[in-house]
């Protein structure tokens, strides 16, 4: 049994959970039922990034305690494990104990390195992406990602990073690993930026301007900076540094990301791995943006889309289906709801849910619920090889569309053979049987390979064609929706 160890980034706590951390999610939750369904122990890591300047403002707002606010907000995150069906095996937040503790070691292992110094210094700062801007990073003075976000000018003495001492080892593994991030114009962008030049970024924030944070090792007067304590959860939700056995076993790992955290993910967080003397992430798979009208959604914006609505009115499945079908998995995509239903009739009602009814309402009707088994299942063979190649690659809405090749196939064959008139003729009986019978052996090879995509929908397809007697589901797989 092979270890494997895939991790979400972690979103932060100062607003519900959007549409666009739901595509992540449910995308890592794909490649986690995949490989474990193929027998790998899998560790699924996710969570709540809790510190911070925006987190720190945002329970200001609310009147509440940091605390308070960071555990009001956790728990609406975790609650997506319910309404997406999700099958993470770990949810770390920044703010636990363990957490903090590793954090720290981690800094001061940095340190020892001779990685971390101080000095003043003077910057333009995005609060939305907790970032450092350049000038040519900003549009008419405000960050592109948060255009309804002021910048802020910092000037303080604060820790630093030697990230410009990683430039050449950077270089040399990503050429060394093609397949580091995925897809590959998300590498070709990372070794560009590595190659003009690194530049050594702030770690730490002044305590007495914001408060809430990882202590700095040694000084009581400093907090880390925001991403240099949050990325350290890849490692501290396997243990790290106490359990070295179970970190060992599993690191290093797959991460997920949108495209926007590309830096730190691929190039930050690797160089403080290095620091600190551990080896880099296996593999970085980078998704993009979900636009609405041809405008990334953002929450700073206001114009994101609530994914506990979607799934309350559509199902679960529903949901999954549309972000992993309509959204090219490594790629920008659209969310409008006029798609979502135009995707849910035409794919899942008129398409998975309809050849599924009318299969086994002819088993029902002329076999009494009885069929041969046969056990080809075809959608097993060549077509579901072609899906195995898809989700290796991460093309996860290439996947889907693989079956839902199948499943035309299967609705163009009931047309073209016409059971019906089958049943009529006693002497094409054993014909009519052969075909019914491939049929559901058809709909049980697309039940088995959608487990990970759409693990409900997966679940009740099994369960129709392996009950003593087939027979249509008492309510439609997905009902048509107006």
């Amino acid at each position: 049994m092979s270890k494997f160890y895939l991790t979400t980034t972690l979103p932060y706590v100062n607003a519900p959970p959007h549409i666009g951390f739901a595509l992540e999610i449910v995308q890592a939750d794909v490649i986690a039922r995949w490989r474990a369904a193929r027998g790998d122990d899998v560790f699924f890591n996710t969570g709540t990034d809790e510190h911070g300047l925006k987190i720190y403002r945002g329970a200001q707002a609310e009147g509440l305690d940091p605390q308070a606010y960071a555990d009001l907000h956790a728990a609406k995150f975790d609650a997506l494990k319910l309404a997406l069906n999700l099958s993470y095996t770990n949810f770390i937040r920044t703010t636990d104990a363990h957490h903090v503790a590793a954090a720290q070691e981690f800094w001061k292992r940095c340190a020892d390195r001779g990685d971390i110094y101080k000095k003043n210094y003077k910057v333009k700062y995005c609060v939305g992406c907790e970032l450092e801007k350049t000038e040519s990073e900003l549009t008419d003075g405000r960050c592109p990602l948060h255009p309804n976000l002021a910048v802020e000018l910092v000037e303080e003495e604060n820790y630093f990073f030697r990230y410009s001492r990683y430039q050449e080892a950077l270089l040399k593994m990503y050429t060394a690993r093609p397949d580091f991030v995925v897809p590959e114009k998300r590498l070709k962008e990372i070794i560009n930026f590595t190659a003009q030049g690194l530049q050594d970024f702030s770690i730490s924030r002044l305590k007495k301007k914001m408060p809430l944070g990882v202590s700095v090792p040694g000084d009581p007067d400093h907090v880390m900076y925001v991403w240099f304590d949050a990325l350290v959860n890849y490692i501290s939700a396997l243990g790290w540094p106490e359990d070295e056995k179970n970190f060992n076993a599993f690191w290093p790992g797959t991460q997920t990301a949108g495209k926007d955290n590309l830096r730190q993910q691929s190039s930050m967080w690797q160089a403080m791995l290095l620091s600190a003397g551990l080896p880099p992430s296996r593999q970085i798979m980078i998704h993009g943006f979900i636009m609405s009208a041809g405008q990334k959604m953002s929450k700073s914006l206001g114009n994101v889309v609530d994914p506990f609505a979607y799934a309350e009115e559509f199902g679960t499945d529903a949901l999954r289906y549309y972000l992993l079908r309509e959204i090219p998995t490594l790629d920008d995509g659209d969310f409008t709801r006029e798609k979502f239903v135009a995707r849910y009739n035409a794919d899942l009602a008129n398409g998975l849910g309809n050849l599924v009814q009318r299969v086994t309402a002819m088993v029902e009707k002329y076999s009494d619920g009885d069929y041969p088994p046969r056990l080809i299942a075809p959608v097993r063979g060549e077509s579901g090889q072609k899906v195995d190649s898809f989700v290796k690659k991460y093309q996860l809405d290439q996947a889907l569309a693989v079956i839902w090749e199948r499943i035309s196939e299967c609705d163009k064959r009931v047309d073209e053979e016409k059971p019906w008139v089958m049943a009529k003729d006693p002497a094409q009986r054993e014909k009519l049987e052969r075909l019914l019978s491939d049929l559901v052996e058809e709909i049980r090879g697309i039940g088995e390979t959608l487990a990970p995509f759409l693990p409900e929908t997966s679940g009740r397809i099994l369960g129709i064609v392996d009950a003593e007697k087939v027979k249509p589901p008492a309510q439609p797989l997905f009902p048509r929706k107006d």
